[in-house]
């Protein structure tokens, strides 16, 4: 005697004796086995003897018959042990008991959890909706999907790339036809797409439109409780949605992405395959993963947060520095301007003289300061062609010859003669070399300093340097780790600590390196690094966004 063994569903426990000879129905419907199931088709397969064998067959069924796991179609033998789904019911066919041997065939742990059905609508609806999962179940049936997610959402704090890696997981696992994230900024507003998925990349826009009821995104927001529906076609809550019945879709999940009393939106799957149906189990993990999902954008929000934080107080802090240079830059116009009137007024150009170099000099500074700061805050798209680095250094040593003298300093050029040209970009080098000569005049003793700018090609290494030294008092140790830091100086109220930082940027930019070699009392060398081997125009490829037909929220 063999026996039907429901060890999953509603019905778990109840035994079904198949008597020897006469054909059984397994549904709803009053000549069949008494299943309660509402996921269950009326009719939904038949087991049929023959020379004392059994056999099953899907009797086209709304959410379709499995045998161990597996889709069936056509007539299918049946041995002891086997286990058969028919909607959220899983029946194990065995021997009776009191002839029952071993089963080769055991319960997986996917298939042991409990769960709730709440009927929705008509006896007749093949659909249902699913309470919370148990986290226990959850924890123990999907580790390792869990551990991935884990692993993704800990080490991406961007959202856009946080939510494709979600969904490259849910669609690895889940095997869904379609699918997509919609996110609302608030519970008023209107949920947005985020990401949009396909198995298959559609043709045309229609056919990669994708139905949902706005009721049912509505109800999970609300509910914070996903939604399994085994056959979308035939279910009440999707009535409204026209399109859901249009497509053919069978089998859908809807679930919130929710952290303690946020709800930042949704995840929806679905297929529409006749042999394929999302179990409770599965709603059990999308559910799983909505939440991780819902605490890795809320850490993300925190980390925004957090860092507009640290940006207004860095504003503070540069607004501080920057205000200190341009009131010293502003004295030294006025100064300038007043010398520079006084001689007007006294018709004396020998007073005009003597007053226009502070105004020259002040005004320099502050074209240099706007200009670093346009630099450091705004990243620049350089124009990279092949100069001649010894022009540069030329003439950068010509605008700051003036300086020099007037301070009494030299100013000598080493120049190598087999420096080839350098494909870079001719005004941010400039740019940077005045940076690092101001910041050598400015280090140096009067009448004693000496200011060297070498060069030199390293063949092997495709590389040109340029080397500028001064015989200053050198940097201390313990201030040489932040001497490219923004905003750190050591001139006091004379410095914006913006120079070195900017001329790092530019150099780094130009994909080479900035060195410092510094000892108190033996002066300061920055080294500047630059390939020679750089192609002149950026291979970089820029892939405009594919447009997404937008989730129809009928």
């Amino acid at each position: 005697m063999l026996v039907l063994h429901v060890i999953q569903g509603v019905d778990r426990g109840m035994n079904f004796t198949l008597p020897e000879g006469e054909p059984q129905l397994i549904g709803r419907s009053s000549e069949a086995l008494p299943l309660t199931d509402t996921t269950v088709s009326r009719r939904h397969a038949e087991l049929t003897p023959d020379e004392g064998r059994w056999y099953i067959r899907d009797l086209d069924s709304s959410n379709g018959t499995f045998v161990n796991g597996q889709p069936i179609e056509g007539r299918v033998e049946l041995s002891p042990g086997d286990q058969i789904r028919c909607g959220s019911t899983l029946v194990m066919f065995a021997p009776a008991p009191e002839e029952r041997k071993p089963s080769p065939v055991q319960l997986l742990p996917s298939e042991a959890f409990e769960v709730t059905v709440e009927s929705q609508g008509d006896a007749n609806d093949d659909s249902m909706v699913l309470s919370s999962p148990d986290p226990r179940a959850a924890a123990v049936d999907h580790l390792r999907v869990i551990y991935d997610l884990t692993a993704v959402t800990s080490t991406i704090f961007e959202r856009s790339e946080l939510l494709e890696q979600v969904m490259d997981l849910i669609f690895e696992e889940f095997q869904p036809e379609r699918g997509f994230i919609l996110l609302q900024e608030s519970i008023e507003s209107r949920p947005e797409p985020a990401v949009v998925r396909y198995q298959h990349k559609p043709r045309t826009l229609d056919e990669g439109r994708i139905p949902v009821s706005r009721t049912i995104v509505q109800h999970v927001i609300e509910k914070r409780a996903g939604i399994l529906s085994t056959n979308a076609m035939n279910d009440t809550r999707f009535q409204s949605a026209d399109s859901v019945r249009d497509y053919g879709i069978r089998s859908a999940i809807c679930v919130p992405i929710v952290a303690g009393e946020k709800v930042f939106g949704v995840i929806h799957i679905d297929s529409s395959l006749a042999h394929f149906t999302f179990t409770d189990s599965l709603l059990q993990l999308l559910n799983a993963i909505g939440r991780h999902t819902g605490l890795a954008l809320l850490g993300t929000e925190l980390i925004r947060s957090r860092m507009q934080t640290e940006r207004l107080a860095g504003m503070g802090a540069t607004v501080t520095s920057i205000s200190h240079s341009i009131k010293n830059i502003l004295q030294g116009l006025r100064g300038g301007a007043d010398a520079v009137e006084l001689a007007i007024n006294k018709n004396n150009l020998d007073l005009a003289r003597e007053g226009w170099p502070i105004l020259s000099r002040n005004l320099d500074r502050i074209f240099a300061l706007t200009m670093n700061m346009l630099t450091f805050t705004k990243k620049q798209s350089l124009e990279i062609e092949l100069t001649s680095l010894h022009a540069l250094v030329e003439e950068a040593a010509e605008l700051m010859q003036g300086q020099c003298d007037r301070k009494r300093v030299g100013l000598l050029l080493d120049l190598a003669d087999d420096l080839p040209p350098i494909p870079c970009d001719s005004n941010s080098l400039h740019q940077a070399l005045m940076n690092v000569l101001t910041n050598a005049l400015e280090a140096v003793s009067p009448k004693t300093g000496i200011i060297t700018i070498r060069t030199r090609y390293l063949h092997d290494e495709h590389q040109a340097q340029i080397a500028i030294s001064d015989n200053g008092p050198g940097i201390p140790l313990q201030q040489q780790q932040r001497i490219f830091q923004a905003f750190h100086t050591t001139k006091g109220q004379r410095g914006t600590g913006l120079g070195l930082a900017v001329t790092r940027k530019i150099i780094q930019e130009h994909k080479g390196n900035i060195e410092l070699k510094s000892q108190m009392g033996d002066g300061t060398s920055i080294i500047l690094t630059l390939p020679s081997d750089r192609p002149t125009i950026d291979a970089s490829e820029t892939k405009l966004p594919t447009p997404q037909p937008r989730p129809d929220l009928d």
